[in-house]
């Protein structure tokens, strides 16, 4: 114990004659303030994580034999409207609580671990539009990920506010920060035949250093895919899984004068809705760590812990062309990754893989705490539905109303008759589902299995038919209910056109175009939410209903899971935060529900339910995942 006692930290190690200068590529090998270090790095993203959890993951990355911590930052997140810019919590700050960058970076620095900073503007991370605010659609011809100075005066505004945050933060000033990205894989949006534009990445490079960043800059690409999203005499990394000897050797290649680097080394992997969920063994993510240490390359785990997409921040991928949506694929609302921290912060077998190599290959000799002990979860008893709220009485309550001639995203018309065997048609793609309700009453089919996706009110089929049933109606009223379920956040420039709603043509009935239509946003606000009022007793009718009921607890509360089954889909609100999404298709079948968002006494819980309810809500300890359809489940259990 004496001799661990007078070790030094990685801090004191690397400062203890005063600071000189920060990270440096000029050799073979990284230096730090003029000595050698090798990176070994996980990815944290703080605003994934509750904030009372921040120091217990640090320092599991550090007993891990960590000494750096990579971070991105989520534009969308810090800036939801244009102009308010939000980096601490405050009233009416649905997501303040998560946005502290600052304590964030500092709390890195008093757990010994050195940062590396991605601040976007782009960050792809499978989050809600790769991190791109959708106010930012608003503006025509606005062209994102470009040198277009419409786009650039936005990422400009925003960075001022961020980079003022991050400048006394950094190594040379007396921080945690030695190396910041440019830009995120900006070479996966070159288009064959079209030049990738290098004015971009030289506008970021140059705002980041007009406001104050003087640590190394690096970019990050998959080095197969080539390089064109890199700078000349700019720090590239690599990002891959597999075959790290040629990833590597490429790398090597186009830059043989500067140290080796992988920047995101996938330990797992994400899952979209109506996946199997992923796996990858322990001795796959070993042997390709061990390779990648044996080229003498620093690394980054990505992730070493993935957390939560919590609320409505889930990205998508999606394949296809313009506005073709039926290649669209939303992520999941747990970012599990299969990483060697579980979202609920558990160690897994990776774990103590990283502990072994970290050791065998650290050249210095610096002082390593313990892991933490685990935190204990609860499965706490089943809770009665004991309020509900229609549709329509939702809408009584929403105080924003958008008149228009064509529909966007909720939709309501009033007084219109429809005849017996009347077909409603809406042309293009849905984006992304939606709900047809004739007087209160859902006439769209039920969600049963995964062919339905493939019909009516979802993103699959193109100019999409449902027939609105045998009866007459007289002044009817009809309700749409269109949802954004994730905008992509990866592909080429093309696939970022993101608008959500019912936008690529018209509504008819029986061939007539339905117009002049009242909009109704939904966003469930945290003010908004906890507004409401006129709770009914529950009907538990099929169709688009809110759903509330109270957890009391008597002693301290703690971390457990609220267990999906019985539920279709919809959404999941805790003491008026947006917990989680969930989807009966799978794979997630349960959402972590951190102890820090429960209160010792009263907690409500609503759960927005687009098709069927359940009569109560249900808890357990640990996540499960099946895809429903292929008869299998899987049960992550406490070790």
């Amino acid at each position: 114990m004496g001799d661990v006692d007078i070790l030094p930290t990685s801090y004191e190690y690397y400062t203890e004659n005063g600071i000189n200068c920060g990270l440096k590529d000029s050799g073979s090998d990284f230096t730090l303030n003029d000595k050698k270090i090798k990176i070994f790095s996980g990815a944290l993203h703080y605003f994934r994580v509750h904030p009372d959890y921040w120091r217990d993951r640090l320092k599991k990355y550090r007993a891990a034999g960590l000494n750096c911590v990579e971070t991105y930052v989520p534009w969308n997140a810090h800036e939801p409207e244009d102009g308010r810019i939000i980096f601490e919590d405050g009233d009416g700050n649905d997501y303040g609580l998560f946005l502290d960058l600052g304590r964030f970076l500092r709390m890195a620095q008093e757990e010994d671990l050195f940062v590396i900073l991605r601040p976007g503007p782009y960050i792809c991370a499978e989050w809600e539009f790769g991190g791109l605010p959708s106010w930012l659609l608003r503006h025509k011809d606005l062209k994102l990920r470009t040198s277009d100075t419409k786009y650039l005066f936005y990422v400009k505004r925003y960075f001022k506010h961020l980079l003022s945050i991050v400048k006394p933060l950094q190594f040379t000033k007396g921080g945690s920060i030695i190396a910041v990205q440019i830009e995120n894989e900006y070479g996966n949006v070159k288009e064959e035949g079209k030049p990738i534009d290098t004015a971009y990445l030289e506008s970021l490079k140059q705002t980041l250093q007009d406001n104050g960043i003087v640590e190394l800059l690096f970019t990050s690409d998959t080095p197969t895919a080539g390089f064109n999203g890199t700078l000349p005499d700019v720090l590239a990394t690599a990002n891959f899984q597999e075959n790290a000897s040629i990833e590597l050797g490429l790398l090597k290649a186009h830059q043989p004068n500067k140290p080796l680097m992988v920047m995101e080394y996938w330990t797992g992997w994400f899952d979209h809705y109506t996946e199997k969920h992923h796996e990858r063994t322990k001795e796959a993510f070993e042997s390709v760590l061990d390779e990648i240490l044996m080229w003498k390359s620093s690394f980054n785990l990505y992730m070493m812990h993935g957390g939560t997409n919590w609320g409505f921040f889930n990205g998508a991928n999606i394949f296809g062309t313009g506005d073709d949506n039926s290649g669209f694929q939303p992520d999941t609302s747990s970012y599990d990754y299969d990483a060697p921290l579980s979202e609920n912060g558990d160690y897994t077998d990776k774990y103590l893989s990283i502990q072994k190599l970290t050791a065998e290959y650290n050249d210095i000799c610096i002082k390593q705490p313990s892991p933490p002990e685990p935190t204990f979860r609860t499965c706490y008893l089943d809770i009665d539905i004991v309020g509900e709220l229609s549709l329509e009485e939702l809408i009584s309550q929403s105080s924003d109303t958008v008149l228009s001639e064509k529909p966007i995203s909720m939709e309501m018309k009033e007084n219109i008759d429809i005849s017996a065997g009347s077909v409603l048609k809406i042309e293009g793609h849905v984006c992304d589902t939606v709900l047809v309700l004739i007087n209160g009453v859902l006439v769209s089919k039920l969600l049963e299995t995964e062919e339905d996706l493939n019909g009516f009110g979802y993103w699959r089929q193109k100019d999409a038919t449902l027939n609105l049933g045998d009866s007459d109606y007289k002044g009817a009223v009809l309700d749409l209910v269109v949802e954004n379920f994730g905008r992509v956040n990866y592909g080429k420039l093309y696939q970022f056109n993101q608008f959500k709603g019912l936008w690529q043509g018209n509504v008819l009935i029986n061939d007539q175009i339905i117009s002049d239509w009242k909009i109704v946003p939904l966003e469930f606000k945290k003010k908004w939410i906890q507004s409401l009022t006129s709770w009914k007793s529950p009907s538990f009718l099929h169709g688009p209903r809110l759903y509330k009921a109270v957890l009391n607890l008597d002693s301290k509360p703690e971390d457990t899971y609220i267990d999906f089954e019985g539920w279709s889909k919809g959404f999941i609100v805790v003491n008026g935060f947006v917990l989680t999404r969930f989807f009966k298709l799978g794979p997630q079948q349960a959402a972590y529900l951190p102890a820090p968002l429960l209160n010792t006494g009263s907690n409500e819980i609503l759960i927005f339910e687009h098709f069927s309810p359940s009569k109560w809500i249900k808890f357990c300890t640990d996540p499960y995942f099946k895809t429903v359809g292929d008869g299998k489940v899987l049960r992550k259990l406490l070790e």
